[in-house]
């Protein structure tokens, strides 16, 4: 079946499903696979279950008209994402960056929101399926959508920017994440700077920090937007609060580190004339979830949960901005940073000589990584380790820092922590 006719199915409802247990009325069922499952088999169950149509790539699984085959089911995905992209008036805002993407986007979708009927990313669903899964949630009516792109390797971006198709992007920074499949930090930058190349390479326009040297060298040929002149930070501790064309902005957001991504809220409100209370109440109104820099109070201790993900960059920012904090006492849970390759060992050195120079009351460092560093602090191998520890422990008035990569789940030690 050719893309445009696909696509007249599609527009009957606008309504594309991948998940049989979340089938809508009338949708488009995709059948993917993973490494442990076949979509195909469930073709016909999504349909049992109120699915309008299904697309299969197996022959034997096109049991019904309303079952269309078709040669890869998500090279078919992102041909009818792509397609639909086309066939759209959104203004469409790309994002990538090592850190804090999801973030930024949330607080770019809270502000532009109050203005316009908006559509963002759910989640972390920026790969090569969630973004053509995004795109194709977004309706005619959608006025502006802001599509997340990740990736752990060069010529991702490349390909996700051809399919979304940004007529504005935003790269939060550029740090130390995914260095194994990246190829170190050069190929980090070269692979993120992927959207900067789709923008020029279609004539379009680039938000920048100005004080990221980078993101100004690398948009030194592109049309570009730095950040609104009238913003301002004035402090984080912990929460960032800046000003903006005379208003306080109290966020609740941690860490001076958060300020770049309001920045580029704030910027992205003024650009597209959102009303600057509205720009204050959309920041303001905003809470972090997911183990995304959250506070949380437990018994007479607060922690800072941080554990969505770590690399060596926001690590490093998240040690500093906490050494910074007014607290009478102040510890750090940190867990292993993953897909570091080559430099791992150097990189889990560096985090636990940071960490052990800055003076907290106590530092526990957790994960195999961790555990293979010089250091005469607290280390355990495993999880379980330390959370057998910290239930022998009597914790009291302790301001805490938890933070690790996702595989660690360090936001379980939280209802242990007395």
């Amino acid at each position: 079946m050719k893309i445009p006719e696909l696509y007249g199915y599609f527009t009957a409802h606008f309504l594309v499903d991948t998940d049989t247990r979340k089938i809508r009325k009338n949708s488009l069922f995709f059948a993917l696979k993973g490494d442990n499952f076949n979509g195909n088999a469930f073709a016909a169950k999504a349909l049992e279950l109120g699915a309008k149509y299904a697309v299969v790539d197996e022959k034997k699984y096109k049991t019904h008209a309303t079952i269309f085959l078709v040669d890869n089911v998500l090279k078919t995905l992102q041909e009818l994402a792509a397609y639909h992209r086309k066939q759209l008036k959104t203004t469409i805002i790309g994002l990538t960056g090592s850190n804090g993407k999801t973030t930024t986007k949330e607080l770019m979708h809270a502000v532009l929101s109050k203005h316009y009927k908006t559509v963002a990313t759910q989640g972390n669903l920026n790969n090569h399926i969630g973004v053509p899964l995004t795109l194709l949630s977004i309706t005619p009516d959608t006025e502006i959508g802001i599509i997340e792109m990740g990736a752990n390797h060069q010529k991702e971006i490349e390909f996700l920017s051809n399919i979304c198709a940004p007529d504005y992007g935003y790269i939060t920074n550029f740090g130390k994440a995914h260095l194994e499949g990246f190829g170190g930090v050069a190929g980090v930058i070269k692979g993120k700077s992927e959207l900067y190349d789709f923008l020029e390479k279609k004539q379009k326009t680039a938000f920048i920090n100005p004080e990221d040297t980078i993101q100004v060298e690398k948009t030194a040929s592109l049309k570009t937007i730095p950040f609104e002149n009238s913003i301002a930070f004035i402090e984080a501790n912990p929460l960032v609060k800046v000003n903006y064309q005379n208003i306080t902005i109290a966020s609740q957001l941690i860490g001076a580190y958060n300020y770049s991504n309001i920045a580029i809220a704030i910027t992205l409100g003024h650009y597209f004339k959102v009303a600057p209370k509205d720009i204050q109440s959309a920041i303001e109104e905003y809470v972090p979830t997911n183990n995304r820099s959250q506070i949380i109070t437990q018994g007479t201790n607060t922690i800072i949960l941080d554990a969505y993900n770590a690399n060596p960059s926001s690590m490093q920012v998240a040690l500093e901005n906490f050494k910074q904090l007014k607290a009478t006492s102040k510890g750090v849970i940190l867990g292993d940073m993953f897909e570091l390759g080559s430099e791992s060992e150097r990189e889990h050195q560096a985090i636990v000589d940071l960490a052990d120079s800055l003076d907290f009351e106590f530092c526990w460092y957790v994960g195999e990584h961790f555990y293979n560093t010089n250091t005469s602090k607290q280390q355990f191998l495993r999880y379980t380790d330390v959370e057998d520890y910290i239930k022998s422990q009597s914790l009291e008035g302790q301001t805490i820092l938890i933070k690790g990569s996702r595989g660690m789940r360090l936001e379980r030690i939280v209802t242990h922590i007395s």
